[in-house]
């Protein structure tokens, strides 16, 4: 079947390869110790579970919900006060999505006309591109480097590139580079944002899996935010929900109308039982967040202590659930490394290409397998034929 020209970005060969490479080596026996996608392992506290399952068991909650419930805009406000201090309208300042990625995958198709510019961090989570490219938009690539502490460098956009911009989308905590900013750099978004008018999509996902005592706030606490913002938050990753679904839009109310007005074409509405569980780890008790963030901190230290120990020389990530990786020097791309990788060890990686050109020299690993796991990983990474120590840089 012939697809659409808009469809032609989307496809990843990368992760095709590894998805077969994966198969393959199951097919043959072989033991596989997956790293790749992000997906929690952890699960929700007992009684977010419960506040899902009471929900399920009422039959008057499967009807289309068309909307959000108010209280589930409300909780979502008060979380936003409690943990940032940003007062916002839930009538007209939030919205939830069914998951962070609709928001992020469909504001596009509301806001950008083909051809239009639009600003997107390379390397990224892959939406940030691909919402913007089935809108057939110009996508401009802004370059995050190493020696810029993976921070958008706003004095190397060219100016032409930002004069046609009409939206740039942000992402810190970042994924999959790992880097936090510091409060100037927000402040010197906003600047460059309203100096340019371009609107601002900043993606806050990983906002409560800071590590070594680190915390980092809300884009949208900063002057002039709002006026030009939107911010996207998920309980995907805070409280292991991931299959569920739940995130929100909030800020600036003419771009939370206008996906309002999109999704109202696209969906019915979040299932009614899950927007009770929603409720129900905004509203209920948050020590859940503080447990998963030491899991994962305990998971890092062992993945990259371990790795260290084999002469893999790997930084320990600030925050996120993932570890960045350089590129053993031997190995000419990211995406021949994780495949010896996998044939030779069972560890699966994804390769920083999958997520643009400057992720290149990468790959990405996710701390979704218990401590126990992470240990047998790297005894077949030790026992295998890559000794890394003669192939990392000094």
């Amino acid at each position: 079947m012939q697809l659409a020209d808009r469809m032609a970005p989307l496809a990843s060969a990368i992760f095709a390869e590894l998805n077969q490479k994966k198969r393959d080596l199951l097919a043959a026996g072989r033991r596989v110790y997956d790293f790749s996608i992000g997906s929690p392992d952890l699960g929700p506290a007992v009684h977010i579970r419960e506040a899902l399952a009471n929900a399920a068991l009422n039959p008057n909650n499967y009807h289309y919900a068309v909307k959000d419930e108010a209280s589930l805009l409300k909780a979502a406000a008060a979380w936003y006060a409690r943990r940032f201090g940003v007062t916002l309208d839930p009538k007209s300042e939030v919205i939830s999505l069914l998951g962070s990625q609709d928001g992020l995958g469909h504001l596009s198709l509301a806001l950008i006309n083909p051809g239009e510019t639009v600003l997107v961090p390379d390397p990224c989570y892959p939406v940030f591109s691909e919402g913007p490219l089935l809108a057939q938009a110009r996508v401009v690539r802004m370059p995050l480097r190493p020696e810029n502490n993976y921070l958008i460098d706003f004095a190397a956009i060219p100016s032409a590139d930002a004069k046609a911009a009409k939206l740039m989308i942000v992402s810190y905590p970042n994924n999959p580079t790992t880097a936090m900013a510091p409060p100037e750099f927000y402040q010197d978004l906003v600047a460059f944002a309203k100096g340019y008018g371009i609107y601002v999509l900043h993606d806050n996902a990983y906002s409560e899996l800071t590590f070594d005592g680190r915390t980092t706030g809300s884009f949208l606490q900063y002057p002039g935010a709002k006026e030009i913002g939107l911010e996207f938050n998920s309980l995907s990753k805070t409280y292991s929900m991931a299959g569920a679904r739940v995130g929100f839009a909030l800020g600036n109310p003419d771009l939370v109308g206008a996906l309002a007005s999109l999704k109202s074409h696209l969906d019915y509405g979040m299932f009614l039982p899950i927007q009770r569980a929603a409720e129900a780890a905004l509203n209920g008790p948050q020590d859940i967040v503080s447990t998963t963030r030491t899991t994962y901190e305990r998971r890092r230290d062992l993945l990259v202590e371990g790795l260290a120990a084999l002469g893999w020389q790997v930084p320990k990530p600030a925050a996120t659930m993932f570890v960045w990786a350089p590129v053993p020097d031997r190995f000419a791309s990211s995406t021949e490394f994780a495949l010896e990788l996998s044939e030779k060890s069972g560890v699966i990686v994804v390769p920083g290409a999958a997520f643009g050109s400057y992720g290149e020299g990468y790959v990405r690993l996710a701390l979704v397998q218990p401590e126990d796991v992470i240990s047998q990983a790297l005894e077949a990474l030790r026992s295998c034929q890559l000794f890394f120590g003669r192939f990392i840089r000094d």
